[in-house]
C-alpha cells in the first residue's frame, strides 16, 4: 500500500470520529492525529465544523496545534511555544518531517547548513540519519545526500496542506503557465506552417529546375539532330553517290 492510500484511509477514519465526537474528546483526537507516523495532511480534519467550534473555547489550543501541523514548521512552533501545548517526541518528529517538506516546496537543493538550523540538528551525521531514516524511508521524500557539496537534492517531496491564500497563487501560476504554453503552441504551429510553405516552394523550384533541364536536353537533342542532318545533306551534295563509282 502506497503512502497516499494509507494516509487517505487514516484521514477517513479520523474524520468520521471527529465528526461525531464531543468537543472535549477532540483534544486527544488531535494529539493522536498529529502524532500518527503515517499522517502528513490535516486539512480535512481542520475543515470539520466540530473542530472549528473549538475556536474561542478553553480547548482552542488544540485548534492551534492542528493549524501548526497543517501549515507550520518547527521554527513556527519555537516562536509560539509559550501558547501551544508542549509537543510529544512523536509530534516533534512529525513537525520536523513536515518542515523538510515545506523547505522542499521552494527549493529542490537544500543546503545542510539550512536544514541543520531549521531542524535544530547539531551535526551532519545526525542530520543525514534523520533524512534517511525519518524522511526517505518514510516515503515522504526521494532524494540524494551529497556530502561533498553538503546538500540534500530532492527531486520529489510529498505535498503539504494548502495554506490560506495559497490556492489562489497556484491558480495564477497555472493560468500563467497555460497562457505561456498556448503562446508557445501558436509559435510552433506558425513555424510548422512556415516550414511546410518553404517545403512546397522548394518542391516547386525543384520541379521548375527539372523541367528547365529537360527543356535544355530536348533543345540540345534537337540541335544535335539538326546538325547531323545538315552534315548529311552537305556530304551528299559534296560527294554524290556515283562519285565513288
Amino acid at each position: 500500500m502506497d503512502i497516499e492510500q494509507k494516509q487517505a484511509e487514516i484521514i477517513d477514519q479520523l474524520v468520521k470520529r471527529a465528526s461525531t465526537c464531543k468537543p472535549e474528546a477532540l483534544g486527544p483526537l488531535i494529539i493522536e492525529a498529529t502524532s500518527h507516523p503515517s499522517l502528513f495532511a490535516f486539512s480535512e480534519i481542520l475543515a470539520l465544523p466540530t473542530v472549528a467550534q473549538l475556536q474561542g473555547t478553553t480547548d482552542s489550543v488544540y485548534l492551534d496545534v492542528l493549524r501548526l501541523f497543517a501549515h507550520g514548521t518547527w521554527g513556527d512552533y519555537k516562536c509560539n511555544a509559550s501558547r501551544i501545548p508542549q509537543l510529544s517526541p512523536d509530534q516533534i518528529l512529525k513537525l520536523k518531517q513536515l518542515t523538510v517538506l515545506t523547505l522542499a516546496e521552494s527549493n529542490k537543493v537544500l543546503p545542510y547548513d539550512t536544514l541543520m538550523v531549521e531542524l535544530d540538528v547539531t551535526n551532519v551525521r545526525q542530520l543525514e540519519d534523520f533524512l534517511i531514516n525519518e524522511c526517505m524511508y518514510a516515503g515522504i521524500v526521494r532524494g540524494k545526500l551529497d556530502q561533498l557539496k553538503r546538500c540534500f537534492e530532492v527531486p520529489f517531496a510529498a505535498g503539504r496542506d494548502l495554506r490560506p491564500g495559497q490556492l489562489g497563487n497556484m491558480l495564477d501560476t497555472l493560468s500563467n503557465w497555460l497562457n505561456t504554453s498556448e503562446n508557445l503552441l501558436i509559435s510552433i504551429q506558425d513555424k510548422i506552417k512556415w516550414a511546410d510553405s518553404m517545403s512546397e516552394m522548394d518542391k516547386k523550384h525543384r520541379k521548375e529546375a527539372e523541367e528547365g533541364v529537360e527543356e535544355v536536353k530536348k533543345s540540345l537533342s534537337m540541335k544535335v539532330s539538326g546538325t547531323y542532318d545538315a552534315l548529311g545533306g552537305l556530304r551528299a551534295s559534296l560527294f554524290p553517290t556515283n562519285y565513288f563509282m
